[in-house]
């Protein structure tokens, strides 16, 4: 039986954010996006919006005037971030309906406007869906109100980088509602839970939920944190945050090698990883592209499933809250979101701190 949702895919990420020249150059410094479409200034308008983008990848920068405006109430609460993952649909009206049916809140009745049709419900937190419909054959770019800008046919500096595609969402929920926010997902926009894991680091726990459109397209990794353990970073989002939202967003590449030592020549700052993690690589399994030497030297993690292998790093979170940061990742087959890295990330501090030890007691 035919859904709305369909071949659903991400259509573009939504970010609210409190300066815009600033929150611009960051994602065009860091990650190499280019501008390609902005609104046209005006007295009247209560806000400002930029798109940037690379390939696939599609970020709608929102920077309001007024603060009457959902951007500016999103960033008083929470900081500048992740207020909508927009979903291109085939029927923006018809997805809309069935989600509302479904019992979705709905947040903007169905409107057209330079033939790109939109409406928007609630996801979780203050973030919302925004379905997208454009007449066939339309500039899967084209946004509503906002104008092309002309862009450099050379890509130098960052946006040499090879990102392409997001890979998926890490969404850091309040406790108690992982349950209910796979249900959403699963009731509402016909997606399925592909991944179910509990990851424990020490005293701090946290579970974890992976939800993926029927398309496979958009993929979400929801984490709860368990407040019978610890505290950890997980609880420490969602206090900073001001609630459940997006904590980061993965960029797949096809190097991720080429990409690190690229964007970190150009000053992006990742992650490091204690030397020891990489004296482990090889006793937990064969590398099957780049070498450890490569891996170490750049802080690549490195973690392999049923289906393949997948390295990956995160970059330090520059945010003012500590909260949004960004990973690269590239897959060799695998198809989950690197836990082992986590655990072996744990095991290897805590021998780096072991061979420490010994070297004061020596």
């Amino acid at each position: 039986m035919s859904s709305p949702f369909d071949g659903l895919r991400l259509d573009h990420v939504g970010f609210s954010v409190g300066d815009l020249t600033e929150a611009t150059e960051f994602f065009v410094n860091n990650y190499g996006l280019g501008v390609y479409a902005q609104s046209t200034p005006s007295v009247e308008a209560d806000a400002s919006v930029r798109a940037l983008g690379r390939h696939t990848i599609r970020f709608v920068l929102t920077d309001s005037r007024g603060t009457d405006h959902p951007a500016s109430a999103y960033v008083e609460r929470h900081g500048d971030g992740v207020s909508d993952i927009a979903l291109s649909v085939a029927d923006a009206a018809a997805a809309f309906a069935e989600a509302v049916r479904r019992g979705a809140r709905p947040v903007a009745e169905p409107q057209e406007r330079d033939g790109v049709v939109t409406a928007s419900i609630t996801a979780f937190g203050d973030v919302t869906h925004t379905f997208v419909q454009r007449p066939e054959g339309m500039n899967p770019a084209v946004l509503p109100g906002l104008s092309p800008v002309d862009r450099d046919a050379e890509a130098t500096g960052a946006a040499a980088a090879g990102l392409h595609t997001v890979d998926h969402f890490a969404v850091c929920l309040e406790p108690g509602q992982l349950v209910p926010t796979v249900e959403f997902y699963e009731r509402v926009l016909d997606f399925d839970m592909v991944f179910t894991e509990r990851i424990v680091v020490g005293g701090q726990a946290m579970d974890s939920k992976v939800v993926q459109s029927r398309s496979g397209a958009v993929t979400l990794t929801l984490i709860e944190p368990d407040t019978s353990r610890e505290p950890g970073q997980i609880d420490k989002f969602i206090k900073e945050h001001g609630g459940a939202g997006v904590q980061h967003i993965a960029f797949a590449t096809d190097d991720i090698v080429r990409d690190v030592d690229l964007l970190g020549a150009e000053g992006l700052a990742f992650l490091k990883t204690p030397s020891a993690y990489y004296d482990q690589v090889p006793d937990r399994l064969d590398l099957l592209r780049h070498s450890v030497d490569q891996l170490r030297a750049l802080n690549v993690l490195v973690d392999e499933d049923q289906d393949g292998q997948l390295l990956q790093i995160f970059t330090k979170s520059v945010h003012p809250r500590g909260t949004l940061f960004f990973e690269l990742i590239e897959r060799l087959g695998a198809r989950t979101f690197g836990s082992g890295n986590i655990k072996a990330l744990y095991s290897a501090v805590e021998l780096e701190m072991e061979r420490a030890r010994e070297d004061a007691a020596k």
